[in-house]
């Protein structure tokens, strides 16, 4: 009879946070992924990428040509990660580091004065003193930060390659 017992002891119902937890780091997943897909899409031709590089004033030409060709490619290589569930945690981390890259990047442009367009989202470059959207830009760059941020410490979801090859922990 004690056998019993000690079963149905060691076989408790999932908490309501164990249970939604895999949901919401799916919903992460595919949010984030889509901003990154967005981001990366519209930054083309990348002439276009390395303007808005440019326009930071951070980085020597080539070095800056370098980000702006490369920067699209990364943000897909990452988003595909996302969406197909592999190397979760670390795409969640590097996605969160890459925003908060994103947020430095532009309070060292409201720091300095500059008047320019984020090139977030494609565009980029001067824009008229008065028409800078660096508040907005970097509350949506925090949200994309927690984004990323929970994908990292909670990186089990459903869907996810790393469930499949047991990689999830």
């Amino acid at each position: 009879m004690t056998d019993t017992n000690d079963d149905a002891l060691t076989t408790q119902q999932p908490t309501r946070w164990e249970t939604v937890q895999p949901w919401l780091t799916l919903a992460c997943r595919i949010g984030l992924a889509a901003v990154l897909i967005t981001a990366a899409v519209t930054k083309f031709p990348p002439a276009l990428s390395v303007q808005a590089v440019e326009a930071y004033d951070l980085f020597p030409t080539e070095v800056a040509q370098l980000i702006g060709y490369t920067l699209p490619l990364f943000e897909l290589a990452l988003a595909l990660l996302l969406l197909i569930g592999l190397a979760t945690r670390y795409a969640g981390a590097v996605s969160a580091l890459l925003m908060v890259v994103f947020i430095a990047g532009i309070l060292s442009a409201m720091a300095r004065g500059l008047n320019i367009d984020c090139g977030c989202f494609g565009g980029g470059g001067q824009v008229e003193p008065g028409e800078t959207t660096y508040g907005t830009s970097i509350a949506r760059d925090i949200a994309f930060f927690a984004m990323g941020a929970f994908i990292a410490i909670w990186p089990r979801s459903p869907f996810a390659l790393d469930r499949v090859l047991g990689l999830f922990r």
